[in-house]
């Protein structure tokens, strides 16, 4: 039989020691690994204005814990900085690291908007800032919808970790914006950096 007293004492150690057994990590839930452990943050933008932003590869990306349909959105990035659309995603790496931020910084949903469409009911889905369309990481069986008015906008994080899905358009999830380094003007100068 364990005494009052040392319940009292366990409880307080519990509720004021380290924390650390409180404490769960973003991510770390049945089925997922703890991204904090696996992600590192990425360097701040370097241009002027934008070091708030994020460093990745050529571009400079931010994460917005808005929800805005894609249309909304897509404007919203356009307004934030000189040439931003919403995302577009090249390689595994960039996936990875876009996943990492989300993950770091969301505070209710990691599902958001990436800046990729089908086109005109066609199967073929474009990026909204027209790079090409060199790399996909649909979740299995996505995207399903396809040649329909249904769902013709591109998500990350539906069902699985850092994969894509086809939407309605008029949902309203976060969103990543990004934008070229060199599309911003150097300050006095006419020159691009």
């Amino acid at each position: 039989m364990v005494k009052s007293g040392s319940i009292r004492v366990l409880l307080m150690t519990l509720i004021f020691g380290s924390g650390n057994f409180l404490r769960m990590e973003r991510g770390f839930v049945a089925g997922r690994t703890n991204v904090n452990a696996q992600c590192s943050m990425h360097k701040p933008c370097n241009v002027d204005g934008f070091t708030d932003w994020y460093k990745l590869g050529r571009v400079c990306v931010k994460y917005f814990n808005e929800s805005l349909n894609f249309t909304e959105a897509e404007f919203s990035c356009r307004k934030k900085a000189p040439g931003a659309h919403l995302v577009s995603v090249h390689s595994k790496e960039h996936n990875d690291n876009l996943f990492c931020i989300v993950e770091k910084l969301t505070t209710n949903t990691s599902r958001i908007w990436l800046g990729a469409f089908e086109y005109l009911k066609s199967g073929k889905f474009l990026w909204f800032d027209g790079s090409s369309w060199d790399f996909d990481s649909w979740a299995s069986g996505e995207p399903n919808n396809i040649y329909t008015t249904t769902e013709e906008c591109v998500e990350m994080n539906w069902k699985e970790d850092g994969k894509w899905n086809d939407d309605s358009c008029f949902v309203k999830k976060n969103y990543i914006c990004a934008f070229k380094e060199n599309a911003i003007l150097k300050p006095g100068s006419e020159e691009m950096e």
